[in-house]
């Protein structure tokens, strides 16, 4: 059976319909690779020195956040155990010392910010790829990656105000006019282009990444539709389709990553110690230093771990996704036909 010949008739799923079924996939990637993130995330910014009495923070599978606790006092979920010696050890002192709900610290958050920019994403890349494609044609095999690329641009703008007031909201207990007053002098001080800071580095990992996502998950889905005979790709498929691309995409873009960690909680170190921050934060300048402290290897750190977060996160991601939708067009196949 040639899965290019003509199939079934495809039953479109509305906006709203692809809204909720990638809510349903954020919500279970970031209960599930929440912990693992919290590993990547101690073993890359172990190097970086904490003022007394701040902490940082993780994220899920799809995006990278960060907080900060203003007193020593407050039960803060980081407590500097000392030297991690790699994935396993870094889990166990970590469980040892703050106990095994700190590998979940922080998911109410990122839920708040993982649903929106996940809705975003996932609703982006799926119109844009049904508007190329009615544009360009069924074969064009560059359409995920400028889907990719444009849907994963919007998302990252969209959220990196969020992040920046969700990150201030962390840090103590702020009534709304204490909010509005802190956006309102930021945006005095620094202009509104300071709502954005670290938005570069967040590109450089999360574009290429996007791009080689989608474009490997899709080269995968149809060849393994092919091998199997199927006009639809199954839940497996889909899953296992998602695992590799996600994989293959997290090796490559890892660097940025260790960057970005970087980058994120030394923002924290000079805006807490309210000095002006050096030229050297620059993303490149950065990368060239953890290679001439730690030697090319010291831009994977992080590797296992990310890739045990990356590789399930993006298979269940996009398997319960693409269940979501499998979902709505049996409902809206019922609906015309009634």
């Amino acid at each position: 059976m040639d899965p290019e010949a003509e199939g079934p008739p495809i039953i479109k799923v509305t906006p709203l319909q692809q809204m909720l079924a990638s809510c349903t996939g954020a919500i279970l990637t970031s209960l599930m690779v929440t912990p693992f993130d919290v590993v990547k995330i101690r073993l890359q910014a172990q190097n970086n020195p904490f003022p007394k009495g701040k902490c940082f923070l993780y994220s899920n599978g799809l995006m990278d956040h960060l907080c900060v606790c203003e007193e020593e006092g407050n039960k803060a979920w980081y407590k500097k155990p000392g030297r991690f010696q790699g994935t396993l050890d870094a889990f166990l002192k970590i469980i040892r010392n703050e106990g095994i709900k700190s590998l979940w610290s922080g998911l109410p958050p990122t839920l708040v910010m993982a649903v929106p920019a996940t809705v975003i994403y996932f609703t982006c890349y799926d119109q844009l790829t049904a508007l190329l494609r009615s544009k360009l044609g069924e074969s064009e095999s560059h359409i995920p990656i400028v889907a990719g690329i444009v849907a994963r641009l919007g998302a990252v703008t969209v959220i990196s105000p969020l992040e920046l007031i969700r990150t201030k909201m962390q840090s103590k207990k702020f009534s709304y006019e204490e909010l509005h007053q802190f956006v309102s002098k930021k945006v005095s001080e620094d202009g509104w282009i300071s709502l954005w800071r670290g938005w570069a580095p967040t590109v450089l990992r999360d574009v290429p990444f996007s791009a080689m996502y989608w474009y490997n998950y899709e080269v995968l889905k149809k060849w393994l539709c092919a091998k199997s005979g199927l006009y639809e790709p199954t839940f497996m498929i889909n899953f296992t389709s998602g695992a590799l691309s996600g994989s293959f995409a997290a090796v490559v873009t890892l660097p940025f990553d260790v960057v970005k960690t970087q980058k994120q909680t030394q923002l924290w170190i000079y805006d807490s110690r309210k000095i002006s921050m050096p030229l050297q934060m620059s993303t490149w300048a950065i990368m060239k230093n953890i290679v001439a402290k730690n030697g090319f290897s010291g831009l994977f750190t992080g590797l296992i771990p990310r890739l045990i977060k990356i590789a399930p996160a993006c298979a269940v991601m996009i398997s319960t996704y693409e269940f979501g939708k499998s979902f709505f067009q049996k409902q809206n196949a019922r609906r015309q036909q009634y």
